[in-house]
């Protein structure tokens, strides 16, 4: 017997493509950690492997993940990408998807969680981009880039001053 809070599944083929994205309990915390219907994953290289594999859809405004044939949506708490290092000679910062671009100093904003720094990245996928947080010890490597000015606080990346108004 169907249950009445879901739909019963469509008859006749399935139309080409990937089946339609829903949530199915995976959640990327704020911390970066990671679970699966309430309960935290544990094992270290599938943490690592989802951290890799996290894909923003512009078209859908989802987040994703892959494993091998699997591909599903992810809840996100409040940044889809980590900022794992930056290189002050060039002013790009690592993230955790594998990418790397120049840090929109601009876009720099304290979390309204607890004040971890974040950032936007990803404006070739949407104009809007998305956010990306710094783990801890970017951030420390990050504020060990700023300099007092006369006009305050700034950033030095690639050999350039950066206003900072965080």
């Amino acid at each position: 017997m169907p249950s009445p809070l879901r739909p019963p599944p469509p008859v006749g083929p399935r139309p080409p493509g990937p089946p339609p994205l829903e949530p199915f309990g995976l959640v990327l915390h704020h911390d970066g950690r990671w679970s699966h219907e309430g309960q935290p994953i544990r094992n270290r290289r599938l943490r690592e492997h989802f951290d890799h594999s996290v894909r923003y859809l512009p078209d859908e405004g989802k987040y994703v993940v892959t494993l091998r044939h699997f591909r599903g949506e992810v809840e996100v708490e409040e940044a889809g990408f980590f900022v794992r290092a930056i290189d002050a000679e060039t002013g790009h910062i690592q993230l955790s998807d594998r990418t790397e671009e120049a840090l929109e100093t601009s876009s720099l904003r304290p979390s309204p969680r607890d004040g971890a720094l974040l950032c936007t990245v990803k404006r070739a996928l949407a104009p809007e981009g998305v956010a990306a947080r710094f783990t801890h010890a970017a951030q420390a490597d990050l504020l060990q880039l700023a300099e007092d000015t006369p006009e305050g606080p700034a950033l030095r990346l690639a050999g350039t001053l950066h206003p900072l108004r965080i």
